[in-house]
């Protein structure tokens, strides 16, 4: 029922009510803080009457949130996104995914959580009374780490909206309203009184009430299908010193196929931080091993490029986006996982490589249906990639996996860097001890 496509309707008169319900909270697991029992308290404000073929717009004000700003730190302005989803009941079944933007007052420490309003567009296919109810809802916070605080409902919540759809002549009929919703990333499924209807994405489908733009996966290889999205998953990495013990982001792998190869690409967390100290352009400059397996095996090394612009104090860092190419070494269905994770940072003459390996395990982000190609077979050596058993130096490797065309990163010296400066990774926190202080303590 949610159009992403469409005018929004603006029809008069809209209704605006509120709706309070118990809420379970639970903080970010970096926190250590227990869950929170608290109400939350919506406005849902949306059209009285529309017609059929409408897309109206809805939108969900926090007037009370159930958690407030732990008393741990004060968080700065613009700092803060809510995200949610509505139910659609009556006359058909379904949800609305809602989200805001990053805006908010500076918010003290142990004060209560100040969130922008949320909107979402709901498209009416049939005649009916519909009534629209606040559930889950999750608080992102993007610094000084990103983290996410998830409310639930712990009770029944009463309906904070009805929406009375007309077929056009005036008459409303229950029944029969087909729903669904779509995000930014792609379509889901959503059920009728009469039946279901689904929604697919290129490779795969998507379903709501996850992160801001939904996670999609996709699969295959065959029918002409080309664009292969890759759905975002969630990854530990355990760097070797200078870097953190550990670190956590978010990592999603696409793909393109070209030929019998595919073009990948991948991305991981952005704007999640602020640089505590300045970097001139060029600084930073990220690579992963994207892990093969199921019918294939080895691994695939991306490349991001530099930073464009200096990075100034203060200012989010995002990791550039990492590309490389995949090949396939055997026939079937072959998985592409989040590997090491590696940073370089130059400054001036001093250079150092932070490796990052996964920690535990982690779910793979895509599934292809891969066909072995010529030059990729298992035994074969070819640049840029690893495969399981064998690696070279240059990239050379066996397993049958394809040149990426990433540059060989070598080993690097850690040479005298500025005190206090930090390098920013998803979650992640990198701080350089200067030479001087490592020179006296040989």
């Amino acid at each position: 029922m949610l159009g992403g496509a469409g005018m929004l309707l603006a029809a008069s008169p809209a209704q605006a009510a509120d709706v309070s319900y118990a809420t379970e909270c639970i903080p970010p697991p970096i926190s250590g803080l227990p869950a929170v029992q608290g109400t939350t308290k919506v406005q849902l404000t949306a059209p009285a009457e529309a017609k059929v073929g409408d897309t109206v717009e809805v939108v969900w004000k926090t007037v009370e949130a159930a958690s407030k700003n732990p008393d741990i730190l004060d968080l700065d302005k613009d700092t803060v996104k809510p995200t949610g989803t509505l139910k659609v009941g009556g006359a058909a079944t379904g949800t609305v995914q809602m989200e805001g933007p990053r805006q908010n007052p500076p918010i003290p420490k142990n004060s209560a959580m100040v969130l922008p309003d949320m909107k979402g567009t709901l498209k009416l296919e049939k005649a009916g009374e519909i009534t629209l109810t606040p559930d889950a809802y999750k608080i992102n916070v993007s610094k000084p780490i990103s983290t996410d605080t998830k409310c639930s409902p712990k009770e029944t919540v009463q309906p904070g909206a009805t929406i009375k759809v007309t077929d056009g002549s005036g008459s409303t009929t229950a029944g029969g309203t087909t729903s669904g919703s779509t995000t930014a990333g792609g379509t889901t499924s959503g059920t009728t009184a009469g039946g279901t209807t689904s929604g697919t994405t290129a490779g795969g489908t998507t379903s709501g009430g996850g992160d801001s733009g939904g996670s999609t996966s996709g699969s295959g290889g065959g029918g002409g299908q080309t664009d292969f999205p890759g759905k975002e998953v969630s990854v530990n990495f355990t760097c070797t010193s200078p870097g953190p013990p550990d670190i956590a982001s978010k990592v999603t792998i696409n793909a393109k196929k070209s030929g019998g190869s595919y073009a990948l690409t991948v991305k991981t967390a952005k704007g999640v931080m602020d640089s505590p100290a300045a970097l001139p352009a060029g600084a930073l400059k990220p690579s992963m091993d994207v892990t093969i397996g199921g019918a294939d095996k080895g691994s695939v090394k991306v490349t991001g490029p530099a930073n464009a612009e200096p990075l100034e104090q203060g200012k989010p860092v995002d990791l550039a986006d990492m590309t490389g190419t995949y090949k396939p070494g055997a026939s079937g269905k072959s998985t592409l996982s989040p590997g090491t994770l590696t940073i370089d940072v130059t400054l001036g003459a001093s250079k150092i490589n932070i490796p990052c390996k996964v920690k535990g395990s982690v779910t793979p982000s895509l599934e292809l249906d891969t066909t072995a190609q010529q030059g990729g077979a298992s035994g074969s050596a070819t640049s840029g990639s690893t495969g399981t058993g064998g690696s070279a130096a240059g990239g050379t490797a066996s397993g049958g996996l394809a040149a990426t065309g990433a540059e060989d990163n070598g080993t690097l010296r850690a040479l005298g860097l500025v005190a206090g400066t930090a390098i920013l990774l998803g979650g992640a926190v990198f701080t350089f001890t200067p030479w001087r202080r490592l020179r006296g303590t040989r």
